[in-house]
């Protein structure tokens, strides 16, 4: 479980062919890694991974089949930033909302409005997910805990304020990049349990779709 804090932006040293040659290993420059444990969970640009291997300043995550299909992990090039953030604690702030870093499908950009020093951006959707997206609802975007702050039936609006566009790689964004969106688990589940008591059958969109 994450809280969509981002702690720390490493660097894709390098994506190379796992054993069964379906999944990829990646390796990533993070100046801490020497404080990971093998086995631990971490999120990569909000994906939930395993830490396979760590060293001093980097460490190693593998990518199902399922993950690189699913989300933008299997696009990534070397020396891309990427956010990273450690499992949370039962003693942890929850300054952002419960993440769990499954990631339900891609978004791309699709504006880019600053505002001050401030950037307005706009990320397209797939429809299916339009009940999922709740007006100053929680919604995170590669891995960053973030609030909604409008939403139609094509695109969904977010304030990036000064702290977190340095301090994350969504800085970096650019017209028509992929992102990871992963949709508030509360509204999920509420979805799920109420679609048999309502007037008709309402698909529940399942992960990955």
């Amino acid at each position: 479980m994450f809280s969509g804090l981002v702690e720390h932006v490493g660097q894709l040293l390098a994506v190379d062919t796992a054993k069964d040659a379906h999944s990829r290993i990646l390796t990533i420059g993070y100046d801490k890694s020497g404080t990971l444990e093998e086995g631990e969970s971490i999120a990569v640009n909000g994906v939930c991974l395993t830490v396979i291997h760590h060293q001093s300043d980097s460490f190693q995550v593998e990518c199902s089949p399922t993950t690189l299909s699913i989300t933008t992990l299997g696009q990534l090039k070397t020396g891309q930033a990427l956010n990273l953030e450690r499992a949370v604690t039962p003693t942890t702030r929850l300054g952002g909302h419960w993440v769990q870093g499954h990631v339900d499908t891609q978004g791309h950009v699709d504006r880019i409005v600053a505002e001050g020093e401030a950037r307005h951006v706009f990320f397209r959707y797939p429809s299916p997910y339009r009940t999922l997206i709740v007006p100053f609802g929680s919604i995170t975007v590669d891995g960053v805990s973030l609030t909604v702050v409008a939403v139609d039936e094509t695109t969904f609006q977010v304030t990036l304020i000064p702290y977190t566009l340095s301090h994350t790689n969504l800085g970096a964004l650019q017209l028509d990049q992929a992102v990871n969106l992963e949709f508030d688990v509360l509204g999920k589940y509420v979805q799920q349990l109420c679609a048999p008591y309502l007037g008709h059958e309402q698909k529940v969109v399942n992960y990955g779709e």
